[in-house]
């Protein structure tokens, strides 16, 4: 019998503010480029002040957010679990989840007093995007806030890796992961960022465990996490800790192993304008094509087109007419 959600995802719910810098802005006011950086409110707000925030662009993201949208754009069935305040911010956030379509455990009335988190996504001509996040509110984000009842119901759990940074954030992970794996609803898992990998290995690896039944990473990411020098390396020791996997390599497209053999997704040509989502995009359309039917290379294909489009405009999203139009351009004749 086929469960009500195609995914049921779960990370840190921020609201995304993404703007145009250049590399001297982010050396003036010592920003790591093209790395995510946690930061306190009042550093946020320094760098929000010294920007012409009236050209950002607003809305309701974090990784697994991005994905989850994605997801129900191509047509999927989404839950996503997060944590907001009852602030203008987290009005605005749970306002948008319902306008994608995507069910959610926030409820009007029910969200606690504090400050919902927000993401500063900096992106320079380089199309890099690089980002300085106030958790906020998410940061308490626990096993309190995981649906056990709706996860049994999902064909997929989706762990955004960026919940790594904290403790209550990783007992979730294994929270949830362990509820999957005891109700047969697979687990996929995003490492999120580079320095997911580097600053939270042990712990990462902790929560991947024996394995994960599906693995979305970069090819940085994949060589951190293994030790690896070379992707032919890191891939191979990928398949201990992962049945399948997705590795994403921007211009060069995207390698996948489907349990059995490697699958090369050819990229689309595009002139990047920034790379904000486009992970997050290909792992919502990836995860879209494989419970909707689609085999791993056509889920591939899905990805691949869908992340192509999002690194040509600024944000993370798809209009939703877009996504249709990549499913009639692929699969219909």
């Amino acid at each position: 019998m086929k469960k009500k959600y195609d995914v049921y995802g779960m990370g840190n719910a921020l609201v995304d503010i993404v703007t145009e810098v250049n590399d001297q802005f982010l050396e003036k006011y010592n920003v790591e480029k093209g790395l995510m950086t946690l930061v306190e409110e009042e550093r946020q707000f320094e760098l929000m002040n010294a920007i012409n925030l009236p050209n950002a662009d607003k809305k309701c993201g974090g990784s697994a957010a991005n994905t989850i949208i994605a997801a129900s754009q191509f047509g999927g069935n989404c839950f996503y679990n997060c944590k907001v305040s009852n602030d203008e911010m987290g009005d605005f956030y749970l306002k948008d989840l319902k306008e994608n379509g995507v069910d959610t455990n926030l409820q009007e009335g029910s969200r606690e007093e504090g400050i919902t988190g927000k993401c500063l996504v900096m992106t320079t001509p380089d199309a890099n995007r690089t980002m300085n996040t106030f958790l906020g509110i998410s940061t308490t984000f626990s096993k309190e806030q995981v649906d056990a009842s709706k996860i049994k119901d999902s064909s997929y759990l989706y762990i955004e890796g960026y919940l790594i940074t904290s403790e209550n954030g990783q007992e979730a992970m294994k929270y949830a992961k362990k509820i999957a794996e005891d109700s047969g609803t697979k687990v996929a898992l995003t490492f999120s960022d580079p320095s997911m990998v580097k600053y939270f290995k042990e712990p990462m690896q902790q929560v991947v465990g024996a394995s994960v039944d599906l693995l979305f990473c970069n090819e940085e990411e994949a060589m951190l996490f293994t030790g690896e020098s070379t992707l032919n390396e890191a891939r191979e020791e990928l398949k201990k800790v992962a049945k399948r996997f997705a590795i994403t390599m921007g211009e060069n497209g995207a390698t996948i192993f489907d349990g059995d053999t490697f699958i090369d997704i050819e990229p689309y040509e595009v002139k990047a304008v920034d790379t904000n989502g486009a992970g997050d995009m290909f792992a919502g359309a990836f995860l879209y094509g494989i419970t909707n039917g689609h085999s791993y290379a056509e889920a591939g294909k899905i990805a691949s087109l869908a992340s192509s489009k999002i690194v040509s405009r600024f944000g993370p999203r798809l209009e939703l007419h877009e996504a249709k139009e990549i499913l009639s351009h692929l699969f219909e004749n």
